[in-house]
């Protein structure tokens, strides 16, 4: 195989970015020592949008259409994403040749006055941007006051600090990445919140025609994160899943035995559905598929309806 002499990875400027970023140009120049590897940072639709939730200005693609637009006019290679901000009914030109091992999957907790959300007396303001977090907390923990939070990760924790809320609701691998771990005071378990589909994964995409960039990534992919990836996502797939739909989805491989564990929610957090699906790990896409239809089966059409104001179908 002929080694890369030049790569261009495009990424968003945002800390927690420029690390996955780094992550990815780390592992390829340990692989391509020779390769001359530099980054395109971009400021994403969804970076400069902070007043308003993603579910109400167009979802989590705007954090990747700046970067693919790289990609399309040739200033970059590959781009570096969070698994759970790349659409998942990604389409050609596109593609996602590389799912690299994932990080932790959980949720985490922040707060400067209690070690657990049990811990916030009623009333209390949590802070999450995600409504899948939401409609979790509210229907385990109804007496609290969940507000949206926009922003980077420092911003977050900037406003917890002074005292917009009482806690916040971070994904633990961000939190990590960045050197924050000694902010968080508890993991929340998938049992308590639920990951969202690729959550603690960065994708690689690249153009699909790009076969020689695909080749040169093939070594940094996990096929364990890949197979969990696939039904994640697909539950997603299936269900339309977007910003402005509590839709979690979570896998976990044992001895090639996959398991997805999947949920939609209303967003108030006073009806909840669950499913899971096992099987091979080959077949995770079908086990994501299957899981999905099973919470369809449940009455999921109807909370799609309510939030969506549209109807779904077993795919």
């Amino acid at each position: 195989m002929q080694t890369p002499a030049k790569l261009v990875i495009a990424t968003r400027a945002s800390r927690l970015a420029l690390w996955q970023a780094e992550h990815v140009r780390d592992r390829l120049a340990a692989l391509y020592p020779d390769c001359r590897i530099s980054l395109l940072t971009l400021t994403t639709r969804g970076d400069q949008i902070l007043d308003r939730t993603l579910s109400k200005v167009g979802g989590k693609g705007l954090f990747v259409k700046e970067l693919e637009a790289a990609l399309l006019d040739g200033r970059a290679d590959l781009a570096a994403h969070s698994l759970k901000d790349v659409p998942v009914d990604m389409q050609p030109p596109f593609a996602l040749p590389a799912i690299m091992q994932r990080d932790d999957c959980r949720d985490a907790l922040v707060s400067n006055s209690a070690d657990a959300l049990a811990q916030l007396p009623a009333g209390a303001v949590v802070g999450t941007s995600s409504l899948r977090r939401e409609a979790q907390i509210r229907a385990r923990y109804p007496g609290l006051q969940v507000k949206p939070l926009r922003g980077n990760v420092e911003t977050r924790l900037a406003k917890l600090d002074r005292g917009d809320y009482a806690a916040i609701v971070l994904a633990a691998a961000g939190l990590k990445r960045l050197g924050l771990a000694h902010r968080i005071r508890d993991y929340l378990s998938p049992e308590d919140s639920l990951p969202a589909a690729g959550q603690g994964a960065i994708g690689i995409e690249t153009l699909a025609d790009r076969h020689d960039v695909a080749q040169w990534l093939a070594p940094l992919a996990c096929a364990a994160t890949t197979a969990c990836a696939q039904a994640e996502r697909a539950v997603s797939r299936v269900l339309g899943g977007s910003c402005q739909l509590p839709l979690a989805a979570f896998a976990q491989v044992e001895s090639d035995i996959l398991r997805v564990r999947a949920l939609v929610a209303l967003p108030d957090g006073t009806r909840v559905i669950r499913a899971e699906a096992s099987g091979p790990a080959a077949q995770g896409r079908e086990l994501g598929e299957q899981a999905a239809r099973e919470l369809l089966r449940q009455g999921a059409g109807d909370i799609l309806s309510h939030v969506l104001g549209t109807g779904a179908s077993a795919q």
